[in-house]
């Protein structure tokens, strides 16, 4: 499979700083790699239902914005969640598209759990923390890991700033260098 990055951007602010962030890492990416981004904001989902152990409960096919989403997530090989760390965790837009994911591995035919293995799963993340504070994203790295273990995905890194403020991550000399060769790095090639 090519290198298809699709960027899930997860905060409920345009351009914030988790966003630049992941621009920036993005911009090292080599020529020719193919991006998408998404607003999941733009594309809001409905509530998820749990049907799994309701008689007869079943998942039909994704509409709407949904099947939008799975076909981008199926589409990528790299799947990068862009998302600010709120309250330890991911944001409601971003762990609603996970919730999403329950049903999808119940669609009769779909098989999207051998489709994503082996594809790779990243996440770019700003917290508050101050310079001396650490492991506010710890959590929210930690549910990544495990997602791309459940699924028979590759988790391929982490990179985590810092910044509160519009605009502050430009602040965060350290990330900021990481990002210039975040995605060479966790692709295995020299960064």
């Amino acid at each position: 499979m090519p290198d298809r990055f699709l960027f899930l951007l997860g905060s409920g602010r345009t351009e914030g700083n988790t966003e630049r962030l992941a621009r920036r890492a993005a911009s090292a990416l080599p020529m020719g790699t193919e991006c998408r981004w998404l607003r999941l904001a733009e594309l809001p989902l409905e509530p998820f239902a749990d049907l799994r152990h309701q008689p007869g409960g079943g998942y039909a096919v994704p509409e709407g914005n949904a099947a939008t989403l799975l076909e981008a997530t199926l589409w990528a090989s790299d799947l990068v969640v862009a998302a600010p760390t709120y309250w330890y965790a991911l944001p409601a837009a971003a762990k609603l598209y996970f919730d999403h994911w329950t049903g999808w591995l119940r669609v009769a035919g779909l098989d999207f759990r051998s489709r994503m293995a082996g594809r790779k799963l990243w996440l770019v993340t700003v917290n508050a923390d101050g310079p001396d504070e650490s492991g506010a994203s710890d959590l929210l790295v930690a549910t990544l890991e495990r997602t791309a273990a459940y699924m028979g995905m590759r988790f391929a890194g982490a990179l985590v700033g810092r910044g509160n403020r519009p605009g502050e991550v430009s602040g965060d000399a350290a990330a900021l260098a990481q990002a210039e060769r975040f995605f060479l790095a966790g692709r295995g090639r020299p960064g």
